[in-house]
């Protein structure tokens, strides 16, 4: 009884004794009216009104539980529990700044109270003051070290304040103090899935879900861990079963669009976004996922009007400025993209490869602020395991191969580890026939396509079973049709998820698959990561390494893969005896041949030319190139066209003394038109770090001598691998300063010069780069030694292909 009131009966003291149990057993209904009765005979009963306030406010009257506490508290006011409990009443209503001091009266009378210090923080959570709250949580967890919804809170505020670890360890802390909590491990396993450890996220879903079947998030969010272990069909699962229990869910509903695009399951990706934002019409996230999809089917303009949208509700939304640059990089609006790119650098600077994006639009539109600095500091993140720059952009301006290796090991971990479960498990196959499948986006006018044509018809159908799984759409142009002709089995799987495509190649027993593109643009290492056949191999696409395990070669030579340099490329090399490019000997060269002034050149004057993509141009192979011009009078500069870096290349001319003018543009003609006028040049000037790959032997099959530098990545040493197998080693530098010397005594000695495009014209018909038969021999020589291999049990390894029948 309280001692406010000593005059209560003992009818009085046994009726709040009834009370106070039914209460305590959760029987609030029976308990109030005994309440009031106690009241009734003793208006000035402390305990009475207060517990009755505490009633009212656990039935969600809370106006009414402060009037009764606060009556309570005029009559007694050194309870500190009455404090508190006014302190949740007024935190109900939304009183913040009286809710907090209510709490501070609470530990004022009782220091030890560590209920009041988690309500407090509670309150500073709710003003977002999360760092107020955590030394508020912190304070209760010293009174009371095992207070579970002290610690679940805690890790929330350090979330807030995105010291995410210390944000796990409270979890986790919690978790150990009570393993069936369903907060503590849901939030063990959102912490997880942040720090991208998805397979112990989804066991802390799994135990959320046993203990709450019906908890909505954990059922999403085990399908974003599913999602994330690349298993979204199981992902999909998850979020429908999400969605059934609460069917206007609009995260799930996201959630279940990225599952979707995942499996390539566009109009049902789109239709999912579309519900999600009818249902929150100010939904970012959603904004832009529906964007990703929209570059998934190259709708680039929608894309960027998604990403706009998503970043006009949140400003500086990462994903959405990321992908924004993604979208204004396919619509080569390059310096807008590199524009977007240093805005989302300012908001986020260690945003994933963001920098790399920078620089690569900067590159591709030939806009060199900062050049080295840049690619410096690129090289120093990669060299510390950063995620600054993707594998093919960093292999066109880095010169160190082991760099190169480091920079694809960090990306492919990142975006495509192995598959937990490979398809193929060690079965030996046993076919009449290898079956051989080439896996590629290029099956069209594409400089693939071009270099592989003939290889495609001619494959010994005796012992190879050819098969092409193209994921690029059909432009319906003569070469598409051409190879469809002729590669037997062409199968458009463009609408398959990786899983699906591993798994046909899986059902069809192929035994060697060929991967043509590596990490460059319309890339899926991701079918490749389910590892679907015995013999995985990367060729012709890539010219580095994919610094994965489950490529097992890499096709080359010994120009482009010197002996000794194996350990940059986790894969084992392969080496043909001539050149590793294949080559189409019916590339048609047209017979209309324009004269120089139609092509805007100069009748007499010198012509050096480049035709390589504009990313490839660099300041020092520029300014080479600039002081050639100035060295010799009339001479010009015949460059692609590109549009964006066209005015910015004049510039830089500019700069460097030499008129705009002498810096010829060619228009993006049809291959056969472009070899017929490139044969007007006389000297093609390669680029250095990236040479020439195509592009260099288009030039020499139109006849027109290239100088090259070598350094010792793969991508820098493509030009010197043809020019060996066309007999012209004699092309080849060790450096840019040698490369300058050879390019100005080309230009300068008119009978040296001749005399080598004298021998390139012959060479063409008698050397190993042209001959396209010799060629074929070689790379199935290669094929049928893996193949063999694995029928033997053994592991890869390196090796070279003899020559044969030359």
């Amino acid at each position: 009884m309280s001692k406010d009131d000593p005059s209560a009966s003992s009818g009085a003291v046994a009726a709040f004794q009834r009370a106070l149990a039914l209460h305590r057993a959760g029987r609030f209904a029976e308990a109030e009216p005994l309440y009031r009765a106690v009241l009734a005979e003793a208006p000035r009963h402390f305990d009475a009104l207060h517990l009755w306030g505490v009633i009212r406010h656990q039935t969600g009257d809370h106006l009414g539980a402060l009037q009764l506490i606060d009556h309570a508290i005029a009559i007694n006011p050194s309870v500190a529990f009455a404090h508190s409990n006014r302190g949740l009443a007024l935190q109900e209503l939304r009183r913040f700044d009286e809710a907090l001091a209510a709490f501070d009266r609470a530990v004022a009378l009782k220091p030890d109270l560590a209920e009041a210090y988690y309500n407090r923080a509670n309150v500073l959570r709710e003003l977002i003051r999360p760092g107020e709250a955590l030394a508020a949580y912190n304070k209760a967890l010293q009174f009371k070290p095992e207070y579970l919804e002290a610690l679940i809170n805690r890790g929330t505020a350090l979330s807030e304040l995105g010291r995410s670890a210390e944000a796990l360890a409270s979890f986790e802390r919690a978790v150990a103090l009570a393993p069936n909590s369903v907060d503590a491990l849901y939030n063990c396993g959102t912490m997880l899935l942040g720090f991208r450890r998805p397979a112990e996220a989804l066991s802390y879903f799994d135990r959320t879900l046993s203990l709450a079947p019906g908890h909505t998030d954990a059922h999403m969010n085990r399908g974003n861990a599913l999602r994330d272990m690349k298993r979204p069909e199981e992902a999909l699962v998850s979020h429908d079963r999400a969605l059934a229990l609460k069917p206007d869910f609009a995260a799930a509903l996201n959630n279940r669009g990225n599952a979707l695009l995942e499996l390539r399951r566009f109009d049902e990706a789109f239709t999912s976004y579309n519900r999600a934002l009818t249902l929150k019409p100010d939904y970012a996230e959603a904004y832009c996922n529906r964007g990703n999809a929209f570059l998934e089917i190259r709708k680039y303009t929608d894309a960027l009007a998604d990403f706009d949208r998503a970043l006009n509700v949140k400003p500086d939304f990462a994903e959405a400025l990321n992908n924004r640059c993604n979208a204004l990089f396919d619509l080569k609006r390059y310096g807008e993209c590199a524009a977007a790119a240093a805005r989302l650098l300012a908001a986020h600077p260690e945003f994933d490869y963001a920098l790399g994006v920078l620089f690569q639009a900067q590159r591709h539109g030939c806009d060199w602020t900062g050049f080295e600095e840049t690619r410096a500091r690129i090289a120093s993140d990669v060299g510390h395991g950063r995620r600054s720059d993707l594998p093919f952009p960093f292999l066109t301006h880095s010169t160190n191969a082991q760099a190169q290796l480091d920079c694809a090991r960090i990306y492919a971990q990142d975006k495509y580890p192995a598959a937990a479960t490979p398809l193929w498990s060690g079965e030996r196959y046993r076919h009449d026939r290898i079956r051989l499948a080439y896996l590629s986006a290029d099956f069209q006018n594409h400089a693939t396509a071009n270099l592989m044509a003939e290889l495609f018809e001619s494959h010994d159908a005796e012992r190879f079973d050819v098969w092409a799984l193209s994921f690029g759409p059909s432009d319906d142009s003569e070469m598409r049709r051409r190879l469809e002709h002729a590669i037997p089995h062409f199968i458009d799987v463009q609408d398959f998820s990786d899983q699906a495509a591993a798994r046909l190649m899986r059902e069809q027993e192929i035994d060697i698959a060929v991967d043509l593109k590596g990490f460059t643009t319309s890339c899926r290492p991701g079918i490749f990561a389910h590892r679907p056949c015995p013999v995985q191999v990367s060729y012709l696409g890539f010219p580095a390494t994919m610094g994965v395990d489950y490529i097992d070669y890499i096709v080359a030579d010994r120009r482009v893969i010197p002996p000794g340099f194996d350990a940059f490329y986790s894969e084992k090399v392969v080496r043909l005896p001539d050149s590793y490019q294949p080559n189409d000997r019916q590339r048609r060269i047209a017979s209309n041949v324009p004269v120089r002034n139609e092509l805007g050149l100069p009748e007499h004057g010198f012509v050096f030319c480049c035709f390589n993509s504009s990313y490839k141009i660099t300041p020092p192979v520029f300014d080479i190139w600039m002081r050639l011009l100035k060295k010799l009078d009339g001479s010009v500069l015949w460059l692609l066209d590109e549009g964006e870096p066209t005015p910015n290349l004049k510039r830089e001319a500019e700069a460097r003394g030499v008129s705009s003018s002498r810096l010829v543009f060619a228009p993006l003609v049809g291959l056969a038109d472009h070899l017929a006028r490139e044969s007007r040049a006389n000297l093609f000037l390669d680029t250095f770090p990236c040479n020439a790959h195509t592009t260099a032997s288009d030039a020499l099959w139109a006849g027109v001598p290239l100088v090259t530098c070598v350094g010792e990545t793969f991508a820098s040493r493509v030009a010197a691998s043809l020019l060996h197998a066309i007999g012209l080693p004699e092309l080849i530098t060790d450096d840019l300063a040698a490369y300058e010397v050879l390019a100005l005594k080309l230009a300068t000695t008119p009978a040296l010069l001749g005399s080598i495009r004298t021998r390139l014209a012959s060479n063409r018909d008698t050397q190993a780069l042209f001959d396209s038969a010799r060629f074929r021999r070689h790379l199935e020589a290669a094929y049928r030694t893996m193949q063999e291999r694995q029928q033997r049990g053994e592991p890869p390894r390196a090796f070279d292909v003899p020559q044969i029948g030359v």
